[in-house]
């Protein structure tokens, strides 16, 4: 089994919350959203993140709008909708809970293993 598969997995299991949250507090466009993924040190690409957006935008959880740049074309900025927040909310309540039971397990392990 290669790790690199498994830590693929890993990230893509939290990118779509990951992407909501970055959202959370004021729309942005897709450069801004991979900046912040990136910064974070969730290796992005461009051709993952636009199958996402569509996927969440089509679910109702997100929306754009056009806005005229003064470097070049219009951007597409996301933002959440009204069911995007309660999602995320609900998305934030169940990574709190996962986060804790997965610290709760390995804490265990390493600690029989000492």
């Amino acid at each position: 089994m290669k790790i690199e598969n498994t830590k693929a997995q890993m990230r893509k299991g939290v990118l779509e919350y990951c992407i909501l949250s970055v959202l959370k507090d004021e729309d942005a466009y897709v450069a801004e959203i991979l900046d912040t993924l990136k910064d974070a040190k969730l290796l992005v690409v461009e051709g993952t993140i636009y199958p996402l957006l569509t996927r969440l935008k089509n679910a109702g959880l997100l929306s754009y709008r056009w806005e005229e740049s003064s470097s070049g074309p219009p951007r597409k900025y996301y933002g959440l909708t009204d069911t995007g927040k309660l999602f995320l909310k609900e998305l934030t309540g169940t990574w709190n809970e996962l986060q804790t039971a997965v610290n709760v397990v390995t804490n265990q392990k390493n600690r029989n293993h000492e």
